[in-house]
């Protein structure tokens, strides 16, 4: 039985309707994770991992949670022509079903490669990797008919620069949202120039720390006004504390709290944040639902260990729901705020088919591979219930890495890499 798949967007499908919903550029990482350690080795020393799960990160994170929200995905990425490229190329392409028609494989260049050792709740890293053999404007040429892109802010390829077009901008021109977001700043500067970019923008989605950083303000209810002169559609996420965005189009302002979960790995949680912000904003719902729906995907996201595997589908949508109005009048104030908060769900679960995807199975295997029953999928811990497994999920499993006699897939163009 193949698992059936929920179009939130089906209202919105005309023959001139755009090819995609989301169009992605960035770096995919295999990430390698290990689990369940009860601290960090000490120096000249080893300790065991319980579980470890391997799955495509960086921008595969964003990919993959826009796909499992039934979004239709592009991503142009370079990948290597090792094993791990083999490995993260099926992944997204047969199980996620996120298209690459804009990716390139390139001939003797390795995969980035992240290990994560997640203690008490929260994770280090420690990542090896090259530039990409080609940037991404020339590696996609002209982009595909989009009704949003979600990229980076970046001095690399920056957005607005007079007489230069990123790819961004070209299909921005060709009716795309901007959807924006900023990483880490590793050397401190935290440059509120990088804010000029902002003027190409729809919306600009930075975390709490991220946006205060840039703004230089004390707080962010503060970064966040900063940010509303900006762009169109502010948005600042405060992990546990929620979300606040304003969206000057609509007039609308809003705060919506995080829902209560034990917190297990953070991993990709602001990727999964933005993912359910960015359907809610093609759906045109109301600014409180958009990031309450985003909150919900993100917090049943870090409530499993791994990156870009622990996205949540609509299946998993529909069980939290379900458990919510059932819960709803007999589990004091807490769960009847969470069942008004989300009674928007109510118009959208029912159309949700029962064998809707959720996450996939094999994550990690101490859940999966050890305590569980053939065709579990991977959901929180604990939950026993057997779904219809993702296809093809079993290949996120420990050692299912492609084997140097496995055949490419038909859509992997190889172009030659630029030496170093």
């Amino acid at each position: 039985m193949s698992v059936q798949a929920y179009d939130p967007l089906a209202d919105q499908r005309t023959p001139e309707a755009p090819q995609f919903d989301v169009f992605l550029a960035g770096t995919v990482f295999l990430d390698i994770v290990f689990t369940g350690l009860p601290a960090m080795p000490a120096a000249g020393t080893e300790i065991w991992a319980e579980g470890m799960g391997s799955c495509p990160g960086g921008i595969a994170n964003l990919a993959i949670a826009t796909s499992r929200l039934g979004l239709r995905t592009s991503l142009a990425a370079a990948f290597g022509d090792d094993d791990y490229g083999d490995f993260c190329w099926r992944t997204l392409a047969e199980q996620e079903a996120v298209d690459l028609s804009r990716s390139r494989r390139f001939e003797q260049w390795h995969s980035p490669v992240t290990v994560s050792m997640a203690v008490d709740r929260d994770r280090s890293m420690v990542t090896h990797g090259h530039a990409a053999p080609m940037s991404a404007s020339e590696m996609i040429g002209s982009p595909p008919r989009s009704r949003a892109v979600i990229v980076a802010l970046s001095a690399e390829e920056p957005l607005g620069v007079p007489g230069a077009s990123s790819w961004a901008e070209l299909a921005h021109r060709d009716g795309a949202l901007i959807f924006a977001d900023v990483g880490w700043d590793p050397s401190g500067a935290w440059s509120p120039a990088l804010l000029e970019q902002l003027s190409a923008c729809h919306a600009f989605m930075p975390n709490a720390v991220e946006a205060t950083a840039y703004t230089g303000t004390d707080n962010p209810r503060d970064a966040l006004y900063a940010i509303a002169d900006r762009v169109p559609l502010a948005v600042v996420t405060d992990g546990a504390n929620g979300a606040m965005a304003i969206d000057s189009i609509t007039g609308e302002e809003a705060y919506v709290p995080a829902p209560r979960v034990t917190a297990l790995d953070p991993t990709g949680a602001g990727d999964v944040f933005g993912a359910g912000f960015v359907l809610g904003t093609l759906c045109r719902w109301p600014l409180a639902d958009r990031l309450a729906f985003a909150g919900l995907c993100a917090a049943l996201a870090v409530q499993q260990f791994g990156g870009s595997l622990a996205a949540p589908g609509w299946g998993d949508i529909a069980d939290w729901w379900h458990e919510v109005r059932a819960e709803a009048g007999h589990g004091g104030a807490y769960a009847d705020s969470v069942a008004r908060r989300y009674a928007f769900l109510d118009r959208l679960v029912p159309t949700v088919p029962v064998g809707a995807v959720r996450r996939a199975a094999a994550t990690i295997a101490r859940h999966a591979d050890l305590e569980m029953a053939p065709l579990v999928t991977g959901e929180a811990s604990g939950d026993t219930t057997t779904h219809e497994p993702r296809a093809g999920s079993e290949a996120a499993s420990e050692g299912a890495h492609a084997g140097p006699d496995e055949p490419e897939g038909p859509e992997s163009p190889r172009v030659p890499a630029q030496k170093e």
